[in-house]
């Protein structure tokens, strides 16, 4: 009867034992799908966005800030410090330790509950990775199951690796790579015994040893990991009490950030939904943003503000008056620095990119280069006396009178002195006696859109960003080629390939260089005795024009060095005006001095005198020097005589060479535009409105003129 009842136990301890063997099995099985996470790491890796010199700029992620490190970036000593803390045995057991698990189970059966866990480092990746915290017998078998699953694929060194990318060190940062450089500064590669010390002991309890709250508490948890690696013998006593007296600075400053956020916003929102998400793929993106730049960008955008609060007694945090500044490099495009406002904190809103604001006067420029592209000269007169005009608005008539700023005439005017004081009736004047279609055609080929169709374009009434005013006054800057602003030069993955990289690109001829020399002459004489006179900076050649709206609601200054464009503005984000004699000469052009003044510091190198290009000449008109070429010749019935002065030597820009990277080629002579969309309703839509089209045979210019091309993914284009 015993041995019967013997029998049948054993028979059935047998048959429980295989039901629990093929349970495991079955278990081992199922967990395929969960040991795949960690089989095939790939976890979201911070972007990190950097200026040109490969300066950091930001950090950017989307809920995990994560730096990944491989095996072979890990110290040593980090490895067995974490070893020594975490699991002695770890290089001996197969992801269970069952000496580990025999003492938590006793420790847990006198405590009459979960007091220890046993679990090996590759069981505390697997909670962390894959699995809740709470201490369940289902889940801690399931967690063994999955430790001994994934220690049967990877190696040791793999397990390791991945334990140290995907834990948590508070402060949001998770990777010991991310928080050896959030909390010290430091790459692993330059950690102190004691550093280690402290950063294996944090993600025993993140908040309990964060070293911003609780310094002495995580100095105490890393000297009993110091003296636990002496105990194994892997330290020396010297090393030791060493360790033991230092005390590591900690630094409270935020590893994410961001010294740049309107370049940062401008960057996601330009790359937003390619590579996956740019924020999580662990991409280097290398903007064409100097660092110093940005600093003296921002410096000079708040010295301007400054002016202002104290100009009109206004207080800062109740004002809405802002300002925004973007420098270009001329030959290149590259956006040097982008400020978008006064303070990111109080706006986001990129001023410089995403609002389109009435330019003023600051336009001018273009349409005296179509006159002087037409054979007009520098000496030209033009006629600065007022004019009156009719129009119909609703079946009502209208009229307009335009004045001067001054309130007065001075019947005539050179070309230069109605450009160099920014005088409206001559420009009005001008744009009559040219033809306002001719003027309209020619402003096509700057890709500016809904050009006005009345006599208000010689006054800059359209809208226009910022950053559109950087890239046409390259065709000032760059000597008559317009080049496309771009922010990002190169994308790098975390495997080190190149997976986006633009390059300068010229997208039209504009004008000759000889005749963008004329303008930038006059544009220089704007700063020396005109209306710029406040953007003068001593020892660099500086050329721009100021723009004012009605009211003093918009106040810019546009202008350019021999190898930079800067573009500053001001006004109110409620577009009233600024206040009283608020003009761009008074309000934008301190803040664009300030910039050339840094820079100067900056790059005390950068070129500081415009070269003359071949084709430029001098003579005289009435007793004055003056420059013409064979497209503005000297206006003869003036007494004009060419003259030869010693010293004035035309020296060309920098040539351009089709084997040059940074090279486009040019337009082609022959191709003329057909007809160009201004911005007005299509043809046969249901407002049935007019599409402007223009006289192929209307030869306007010399020489014929390419359409602008369209912005392609390899420009970098913000347009």
């Amino acid at each position: 009867m015993i041995s019967r009842f013997i029998k049948g136990s054993i028979i059935l301890a047998i048959v429980f034992l295989i039901a629990l063997i093929g349970a495991f099995i079955y278990a081992y099985q199922e967990v395929e799908l969960d040991a795949d996470q960690l089989i095939n790491y790939h976890p979201q890796v911070s972007s990190e966005i950097l200026d040109r010199n490969g300066r950091h700029l930001a950090y950017v992620f989307k809920k995990r800030h994560r730096l990944y490190a491989t095996f072979d970036e890990l110290p040593p000593r980090l490895v067995e410090a974490l070893i020594a803390t975490e699991d002695t045995r770890f290089f001996e057991h197969g992801g269970v330790n069952p000496d580990a698990i025999l003492r938590a189970v006793v420790a847990d059966i006198k405590a009459r509950k979960f007091v220890e866990g046993g679990s090996t480092l590759t069981q505390q990746l697997v909670k962390n990775k894959l699995l809740s915290s709470r201490k369940k017998l289902a889940r801690k078998i399931k967690e063994a199951i999955l430790a001994m699953k994934i220690e049967n694929v990877l190696s040791k060194e793999q397990i390791i690796e991945r334990y140290l990318n995907e834990i948590a060190y508070g402060n949001n940062y998770f990777g010991v790579k991310t928080a050896a450089q959030g909390y010290f500064h430091k790459p692993l590669s330059k950690l102190t015994l004691k550093e280690i010390a402290i950063l294996v002991g944090i993600p025993n309890a993140p908040s309990y040893y964060n070293p911003r709250r609780h310094y002495q508490r995580t100095l105490n948890r890393a000297n009993a990991i110091l003296y636990r690696m002496k105990s194994l013998g892997w330290i020396t006593e010297a090393q030791y009490r060493e360790a033991i007296k230092e005390v590591p600075k900690i630094y409270r400053s935020s590893l994410s950030q961001n010294i740049a956020p309107y370049v940062v916003d401008e960057v996601l929102r330009r790359f937003k939904g390619k590579f996956g998400d740019i924020r999580t793929g662990g991409y280097k993106i290398y903007t064409t943003i100097d660092m110093r730049m940005q600093k003296a960008g921002r410096d000079a955008v708040k010295y301007g503000y400054d002016r202002l609060m104290k100009r009109y007694r206004e207080n800062p945090k109740k004002s809405n008056l802002n300002g925004a500044l973007i420098a270009v490099e001329n030959k290149t495009g590259d956006i040097l620095a982008l400020v978008g406002g006064v303070d990111y904190r109080k706006s986001a809103f990129n001023r410089v990119t995403m609002t389109r604001r009435q330019p003023g006067s600051a336009f001018k420029p273009f349409i005296y280069q179509t006159a002087l592209d037409m054979g007009y000269n520098p000496a030209s007169k033009l006629t600065d006396l007022a004019r009156t005009f009719q129009y119909y608005k609703n079946g009502k008539r209208k009229v307009w009178a335009p004045k001067n700023y001054e309130r007065d005439f001075k019947g005539f005017i050179t070309l230069r002195e109605a450009l160099v004081h920014s005088r409206n009736l001559a420009t009005i004047n001008l744009v009559y006696d040219i033809g306002l279609e001719t003027i309209r055609r020619r402003l096509a080929l700057l890709d500016v859109k809904n050009i006005p169709r009345d006599m208000s374009i010689a006054l800059g009434n359209l809208a226009i960003s910022p950053l559109k005013m950087a890239q046409i006054y390259t065709v000032f800057s760059n000597y008559g080629h317009m080049i496309e602003p771009r922010l990002v030069s190169k994308i790098v993955s975390k495997e080190g390939s190149i997976i986006y990289e633009t390059k300068p690109k010229e997208i039209v001829d504009f004008t000759r260089p000889e005749q963008a020399y004329l303008m930038t002459d006059i544009l220089m004489d704007v700063i020396k005795r005109g209306t710029g006179k406040n953007a003068a900076v001593k020892g660099i050649e500086l050329a721009g024009k100021t723009g004012t709206t009605n009211d003093g609601v918009d106040a810019w200054f546009c202008g350019y060095s021999p190898a930079v464009t800067t573009i500053t503005w001001y006004g109110r984000d409620n577009n009233r005006p600024i206040g009283r004699h608020a003009t761009g000469g008074s309000v934008a052009a301190p803040a664009f001095a300030r910039f050339y003044r840094d820079l100067l510091k900056i790059d005390p190198n950068t070129p500081r005198a415009f070269p003359v290009p071949e084709g430029v000449y001098i003579g005289e008109v009435d007793g004055h020097k003056e420059l013409y070429t064979k497209i503005s010749p000297l206006p003869k019935e003036n007494g004009a005589r060419d003259i030869f002065e010693e010293g004035f030597v035309p020296t060309p820009p920098q040539k351009r060479s089709s084997q040059d990277e940074n090279s486009v080629k040019s337009p082609s002579d022959t191709e003329r535009v057909e007809s160009v969309d201004l911005g007005g309703a299509k043809a046969g839509d249901e407002n049935g409105a007019e599409v402007d089209h223009f006289d192929e045979s209307d030869d306007l210019l010399a020489p014929d003129r390419q359409k602008p091309d369209k912005a392609d993914e390899e420009s970098g284009s913000l347009f």
